[in-house]
């Protein structure tokens, strides 16, 4: 009930706004409407460490505090019929959809079981992460992030020290992986929606992909050898099997196939139906969509015995922390990505200037770094729409002439979102689920240490390579 009268309130609030509400004025808004994101951002990095208890139980009402803090401000700004109605666009049109997307995957992807005894040796870490790879253009770096990781954690549970592995498999499933085609990572498929043909990400990005996914992989085994002759075994494997290699649960595999179909459809068909929801517009396909995966993560669970979602240690818990700290992100961040939209009239003006040189040509280097670098921290597939209308908006010039400055734009928000945790949506369910296994994974700091040492010196490297 409480969750019903929410949203009737908040289409009440909406209903007082206009529909160009969701449109906030960029231009209009001082550097200071991010401090509640900052904030954000502070309490998912430090009190994790500091108060991890009182953290663990309160993480949801740190989140809608900090949503508070910019919603009232932003109320008395802007008037709280316009900011009702923003609201209710991020809710109807970015948030809702990123969770039923991120829920059905990790329904379906849970009730597959990985049988054998495996045992998480350097060669065959990197073979299910070179597995990985591969399927994250196919089913998305969350499907893939997903369907693989449980399996490396039953490999790995015999090993005193193994968050290196999860680490590395964050860089190259959940992030390097998807770079190959739209339906790999949320940037890309934007681009499609905005006139990118299908194949083009497949024909620009492959060496990319191809040298930052093989130079990690073979880091990856160097650096677990050395765990591994170091880090004597548990006496007793936690999670005994037979060994048989098998896939229990292959019909989950229907559902995954559905969430594919689902997404694909939604950015193919254009329909002419868009119903209004309190001055939210919403098309016919993104309903049929967001319906459809509700329906997938109920297939899952009614065809799943439930002995296997056992066997796997399935809990709501990853997912229930995910969807709760991102509500806090996703409407913190709003007039972050207002002021970038507002490019050289916003408060991050000098970001608009940094991308284009002297001579009035765009510079793929700047973009490559500061895309990659917003979507470090920010929701990556907005801030590729961002870099995208920077460079002009018009995919057809950037698929030809300006095709050096989306390859750059399209790297920086896919491989750069392994920098930090929250630079793509698996990053942290990934973490979420590996901590629910009872492993310790680094810090929000700690993860980025990690990054930085590794990845930070190879997008330097490509830099040299193709972006200069």
């Amino acid at each position: 009930m409480k969750f019903l009268n929410l949203w009737v309130g908040l289409a009440l609030l909406a209903s007082g706004g206009q529909a160009q509400a969701a449109g906030l004025d960029g231009a209009a808004l001082s550097a200071l409407w991010g401090l509640p994101f900052a904030g954000m951002l502070l309490s998912i990095a430090l009190a994790p460490l500091w108060v991890p208890h009182w953290w663990h139980a309160h993480y949801g009402k740190v989140a809608l505090g900090w949503a508070a803090l910019l919603l009232l401000p932003l109320a008395l700004h802007i008037g709280a019929g316009q900011t009702g109605a923003l609201l209710l666009h991020m809710l109807l049109g970015e948030y809702l959809p990123f969770v039923v997307l991120l829920c059905a995957l990790y329904t379906a992807a849970g009730g597959i079981y990985v049988r054998g005894n495996l045992h998480g040796s350097p060669a065959l870490n990197a073979g299910l992460m070179a597995l990985g790879a591969l399927l994250a253009s196919v089913m998305g770096t969350t499907g893939a992030s997903m369907l693989l990781v449980r399996p490396l954690i039953r490999a790995n549970d015999q090993r005193a020290r193994s968050a290196h592995v999860f680490v590395f498999f964050i860089f190259i499933v959940s992030n390097a992986g998807g770079a190959l085609t739209p339906l790999g990572d949320p940037p890309l498929f934007l681009g499609f929606l905005q006139g990118v043909s299908f194949g083009w990400t497949l024909q620009h990005l492959w060496p990319h992909t191809l040298f930052l996914v093989a130079v990690l992989l073979a880091l990856f085994v160097v650096v677990d050898a050395w765990f591994f002759r170091r880090d004597p075994a548990l006496p007793r494997d936690p999670t005994p099997d037979d060994h048989r290699f098998g896939v229990e649960g292959a019909i989950n595999l229907l559902p995954l196939g559905l969430v594919v179909a689902l997404v694909l459809m939604s950015g193919l068909w254009h329909s002419s139906v868009v119903w209004q929801v309190a001055g939210v517009e919403l098309p016919l396909q993104a309903v049929v969509r967001d319906v459809g995966l509700v329906g997938v993560t109920l297939l899952s669970l009614v065809i799943t015995p439930r002995v296997l979602r056992q066997k796997n240690q399935f809990s709501w818990g990853p997912m229930q922390e995910v969807a709760k700290l991102f509500i806090g992100i996703f409407v913190t961040m709003l007039p972050v990505l207002a002021m970038l939209k507002a490019g050289e009239a916003g408060a991050f003006a000098a970001v608009a200037r940094a991308v284009t040189g002297e001579d009035g040509q765009p510079r793929a280097w700047a973009y490559f770094w500061l895309t990659g670098s917003l979507s470090s921290f920010l929701d990556n597939a907005p801030t590729y729409l961002v870099f995208f209308n920077l460079a002009g908006g018009q995919a057809s010039w950037l698929m030809t002439q300006g095709a050096q400055v989306l390859v750059a734009i399209s790297a920086g928000a896919v491989f750069m979102g392994a920098n930090s945790y929250i630079g793509n949506a698996p990053n942290f369910m990934v973490k979420a689920i590996v901590e629910d296994r009872g492993i310790a994974m680094p810090s929000f700091f700690g993860y980025m240490a990690w990054s930085s040492a590794i990845l930070l010196p190879l997008f330097g490297l490509m830099t040299l390579i193709w972006f200069v």
